[in-house]
């Protein structure tokens, strides 16, 4: 996902660029499944068609590579990559193993939903709270709750602009002249 899930924005900012790039390339090119060849994205394998699944669901959008870098991009254009973040955080967590979950528990807790948190997501009172009392008896699902309100905000907020985005359209519209 954007190669590591840890990667600063940048990172993500310029694969998503190059995405582009190669995404409008491509769509110029009659083969629908082409490798892109570049220092870069070596053995890359992009599928010109892959930004119109994006629209049949958000689901769709974050479980492909491509599509999770470019909408993290869009994020970050919006000032609201802290989401994403979090939420990518989370699925880290749950497949953490049970002797370092301690850790970034605390770590995740501390960045993104703790007072001051500097990458604090948009969480209710309530939801803060029940996840401050899940941290006390810490297992792969401390952060569900919280992070099922993230998901549900980018899926009815953020989403729906990603979607209207001149990037996406602009993406859409070149592969269904392709």
């Amino acid at each position: 996902m954007c190669r590591a899930l840890e990667s600063l924005p940048i990172t993500c900012l310029e694969r998503a660029k190059e995405l582009k790039a190669l995404f409008g390339s491509l769509l110029q090119k009659s083969d629908h499944n082409i490798a892109a060849h570049s220092k870069k994205s070596d053995g890359l394998r992009v599928n010109v068609n892959e930004p119109l699944q994006w629209k049949e669901s958000f689901e769709k959008l974050l479980s492909s590579q491509n599509g999770l870098c470019l909408f993290r991009a869009f994020l970050v254009s919006e000032f609201s990559e802290e989401n994403i973040a979090f939420y990518l955080a989370c699925e880290d967590y749950r497949t953490t193993k049970t002797s370092k979950m301690p850790a970034k528990a605390k770590k995740i807790y501390n960045e993104f939903i703790g007072a001051d948190a500097p990458r604090e997501v948009n969480l209710d009172h309530l939801t803060k709270a029940i996840t401050k009392d899940n941290m006390e008896q810490l297992d792969g699902t401390c952060f569900d709750l919280a992070q099922a309100k993230i998901y549900t905000l980018m899926e009815k907020d953020c989403y729906p602009r990603f979607l209207k985005s001149t990037t996406y359209l602009e993406m859409t519209r070149k592969a269904k002249r392709g």
